[in-house]
């Protein structure tokens, strides 16, 4: 036998080759002892999250917003289409039905095409390995992070099988474009599932996993190209498709389809209430875990609340004059389109008409017709004279913005309104919001005014004094006092500065008399009153302690105003707003289903007609009324289907919320909402507002089945000009939604219930609330997202000693007063005798 050498010692160079043979494999299985704790358990990557965007739906199930972009559509392995499993088999990993998880074979090939400088097509990591990579691994490129590959590798092929393996892989692959997975690439570069793509199809597909930004058909169609008939080609040379089958395909261009899915996001405050609350249940992950949301809106309600908001404020704007060009000599393409306007440079000015460029490089006319709106603006309560040449509207290098009409063969100037506005709608019988439009433009400005802007309600707020007055023994009827008064320093007067005398309380209200506000504030008692509007569902520390609440200066949010105006809707109950009603897994497991609370459940399933729900008038009030009930215009579910739903609690007495309802009907038949008669219906009801020096102007108004509140404004307070009351600026944004969202529907007005029990106690509310809350706490009923809207206001505040004239304004003051430190008086706990007048003097009084 020969020796290793000559004085029979072993080589050092055969000793070292031993001894690296055996350090190599003692230090693989030593690292493997360190890293092997740190693997994933497989139950984990089973239940691995798919990365899917958030999804937001109408109630009536039009997807109406989308969030997060990263698209992933799970697929099960039986769905897959066998060609394409054996494009990624051709692509990737030829040998995965034959190895453990690590492919020598593989990496040989791979180190092969690298070292004679081929073009390397292939990969040295396995499908297996590429799994454990995508699930569980970072990007960084170090030994550590590569043994853990292939260790967890191996654990992944001794607890999967092959294909669990590779439906995993088709799954969660990054595809390009945001595509995750095959599904969601054939979506995104086709517009077809899975079983409609071609072999073509399918191999391009399949070549973008080695560098989808490389070989994207969109970015280089070249490369995407020529590796998808690589691809085709190792198809071919592996027996997966024949040779006419692979010419047909290698022939075939690339023809892609690419939808366009931002046009999903078509109401974007209602999409971004939704974003936002979820984001903050659940966490910035929300965004991307496929969650679907279905809100209350009606899509088409919602689109009738946009449109209305838009011409509502652009139709103030036009009255106050053109303002000049948006910019000039700037670069066209820093501007962006919105609220279907486009940005366009004036490059010609005739006499009468003016050509401009657009972004996309063409040229348009607009003729004079388009323009001659433009008097030029002077202040808010001014305008210059009539235009009568394009020269004095534009000039060459001006930047201005363009509106199509509707069938886009003519332009007419417009311009971006500086007053802002909104609109909110919501159910009166479960407080689910139907429509909500935060502003002009949600991409000019996100700022949500439904439900964060804070102003003074003016006038509306006339009607929760009014209603506390009915509480307190008053009927519409009442005599009341129209004349000065004076309380302290402060004298409050009416808008026009007359004053009528003695006159009914329901006319004291349609005509808005401010005189008579502030007495029956007097009669009932601040702290009574604030109680109310608590209950209503104003916020208590931003209701002053003294009389000037009477005339609207507590601060408030639309949302909160079609809280209490809701009360008056649906016959006297305070209702919850919201407007998720569902919420489902990327799975379609329902995780959240809203439970409303309802002013009338046997309303739920209720059909009415038009002769059942009629609107009564003042003539028929006093002689119907009495004899009206709920029962009469509705079919009741059965007990057991009652049973499933919550009872929301009553605030208002059953006849004084018909009272209030009947009277606020009279502001648009006989005072300042009479506008909205042009609607055509006789079952809505509703009170104009406006702040001192016509900062704020506001229309509250409804019928039996919806509530609406506008508002139009200056986000910095100021005028918004000389009779730009709530009739002549909000009104019409009211009567634009509301007249096509009560289009074709019954007529429908507030039910009176003679059997109705009157409210309970605040303080018994109050004892019952915090026991319900106690047991929710215990038990975990309380559901995610049950939350309100907006801060709730308690109930009622503690009761101490103040005194009411405390902290009065000065005349003319219009700004909100903080509450004082201490409260007012209880008042004497007597009722007030109910008073009535013969009819005949009552239909007198109404003229």
């Amino acid at each position: 036998m020969k020796k290793l050498s000559c004085s029979g010692y072993i080589h050092p160079f055969f000793l070292l080759i031993i001894i690296i043979l055996v350090a190599i494999p003692m230090g693989f299985y030593g690292m493997y002892l360190y890293i092997a704790p740190s693997l994933p358990e497989m139950s984990s990557l089973k239940k691995a999250p798919l990365l899917k965007p958030l999804q937001v739906y109408s109630a009536d199930n039009q997807l109406i917003a989308e969030y997060g972009g990263k698209l992933s559509v799970p697929v099960e392995y039986k769905q897959i289409p066998p060609h394409f499993i054996h494009a990624f088999l051709a692509a990737e990993d030829s040998s995965f039905f034959e190895h453990s998880g690590i492919s020598f074979k593989g990496l040989g090939r791979a180190v092969s095409e690298s070292v004679t400088g081929s073009n390397v097509q292939t990969g040295g990591s396995t499908i297996t390995m590429q799994v454990a990579k995508n699930y569980y691994l970072s990007p960084e490129r170090t030994l550590k992070r590569k043994l853990t590959e292939v260790f967890l590798a191996r654990k992944i092929e001794q607890n999967l099988s092959k294909e669990e393996i590779l439906s995993l892989y088709v799954n969660k692959i990054f595809l390009g474009k945001n595509a995750y997975g095959i599904a969601a690439a054939a979506k995104i570069y086709y517009d077809k599932s899975l079983d409609q793509l071609s072999v073509a199809q399918m191999a391009m597909i399949a070549g973008l996993p080695k560098a989808p930004s490389k070989y994207n058909p969109v970015v280089n169609p070249e490369r995407a190209l020529e590796r998808r008939n690589w691809i085709l080609g190792r198809m071919l040379q592996l027996g997966y498709i024949k040779q006419a089958e692979y010419e047909k395909a290698v022939a075939e261009p690339i023809n892609l389809s690419m939808p366009d899915r931002g046009l999903s996001n078509r109401f974007p405050y209602v999409g971004e209430m939704v974003r936002s609350e979820l984001v903050e249940k659940f966490g910035e992950q929300a965004i991307d875990s496929g969650y679907k949301v279905y809100t209350t809106v009606n899509s088409k309600r919602q689109q009738y609340a946009e449109d209305a908001v838009q011409k509502g404020l652009e139709d103030y704007d036009r009255r106050h004059g053109w303002r000049g060009a948006e910019a000039h000599d700037k670069p066209l393409k820093e501007f962006i389109a919105y609220a279907n306007t486009y940005p366009a440079e004036v490059i010609k000015v005739g006499s009468n008409s003016f050509d401009a460029k657009m972004q996309d490089g063409s040229t348009v006319t607009v003729p004079w017709s388009g323009m001659s709106w433009a008097r030029k603006y002077i202040n808010a309560n001014a305008v210059g004279g009539a235009p009568s040449r394009a020269s004095q509207i534009v000039s060459v290098k001006d930047i201005i913005r363009l509106r199509p009409n509707e069938n886009k063969t003519a332009w007419s100037l417009v311009q971006t309104p500086k007053a802002q506005g909104q609109l909110i709608a919501i159910n009166p019988n479960d407080g689910s919001i139907e429509a909500v439009v935060g502003g002009y433009n949600f991409y000019q400005s996100k700022f949500n005014r439904a439900i964060q802007g804070w102003r003074q309600p003016g006038s509306t707020i006339k009607p929760f004094v009014y209603a506390l007055a009915l509480e307190r023994g008053m009927t519409p009827y009442t005599m009341v006092n129209d004349s000065p008064i004076t309380i302290g320093r402060w004298s409050p007067r009416n808008s026009d500065g007359r004053y009528l005398g003695m006159i009914p309380l329901r006319r004291a209200l349609y005509l808005s008399r401010n005189t008579v506000s502030v007495r029956l504030l007097q009669s009932v008692g601040v702290e009574r009153a604030r109680q109310l509007l608590m209950d209503f569902g104003l916020q208590e520390d931003q209701i002053p302690r003294n009389f000037t609440i009477a005339l609207g200066t507590p601060q408030v949010l639309p949302v909160q105003m079609a809280t209490g105006y809701a009360a008056i809707a649906n016959g006297g109950y305070r209702i919850q707003p919201h407007f998720i009603s569902r919420i489902e897994d990327a799975y379609g497991k329902t995780i959240y289903e809203a439970a409303p609370e309802y002013a009338c459940i046997p309303c739920i399933n209720q059909k009415e007609t038009v002769a059942d729900t009629q609107a009564i008038t003042p003539d028929d009030e006093v002689i119907e009324g009495a004899n009206l009930t709920v029962d009469e215009v509705q079919t009741p579910l059965s007990k057991e289907e009652q049973s499933k739903y919550r009872q929301a609690q009553r605030i208002l007495k059953s006849q004084s919320a018909f009272d209030m309802a009947n009277i606020l009907r009279d502001v648009i038949v006989h005072g300042t909402g009479r506008a909205a008669l042009k609607i055509g219906r006789d079952d809505i009801g509703g009170k104009t507002g406006t702040t001192n020096d016509a900062k704020d102007a506001w229309f509250a108004g409804f019928n039996g089945k919806l509530v609406a509140i506008a508002w139009v404004g200056f986000d910095q307070p100021s005028t918004l000009g000389r009779r730009e009351f709530g009739g002549i600026a909000a009104l019409p944004v009211w009567t634009g939604f509301m007249g096509k969202a009560l289009k074709d529907t019954p007529s429908a007005w507030v039910h009176f219930d003679k059997n109705a029990k009157a409210p309970i106690s605040r303080e018994e509310r109050n004892q019952t609330q915090v026991e319900g809350a106690t047991q929710n706490e215990g038990n975990g009923s309380s559901p995610p997202l049950a939350r309100p809207i907006f801060k709730p206001a308690p109930v009622t505040p503690s009761r101490n000693s103040s005194n009411d004239f405390e902290d009065l304004p000065d005349e003319g003051s219009d700004q909100p007063l903080k509450p004082n430190k201490v409260t007012p008086p209880a008042m004497n706990q007597g009722s007030a005798k109910r008073e009535s007048d013969s009819l005949e003097n009552l239909i007198n009084e109404v003229q």
